[in-house]
């Protein structure tokens, strides 16, 4: 097949293909790990995304969660 039409057909169907391979990608790990694991792993991954752009937008974030949680100053 040609490479130029290859490359045009995803562009054209990028969501598609993209989506049809998280889900392929997600059954097999399901198939292998099981379901339960899989969903920890998807939690946790969610989980850090989370934290980790919200780090980014507060450099501060983590002593802020901190300073809510746990009494101020406790974990310096």
């Amino acid at each position: 097949m040609n490479t130029e039409k290859l490359l045009a057909y995803y562009i054209k169907h990028k969501g598609a293909i993209k989506g049809a391979a998280i889900g392929f990608l997600l059954a097999v790990l399901i198939l292998v790990l099981g379901f339960l694991k899989v969903l920890f792993i998807a939690i946790l991954t969610g989980l850090g995304y989370y934290i980790g752009k919200r780090m980014h937008e507060d450099k501060n974030y983590i002593k802020n969660l901190l300073d809510r949680v746990l009494p101020p100053g406790t974990y310096r």
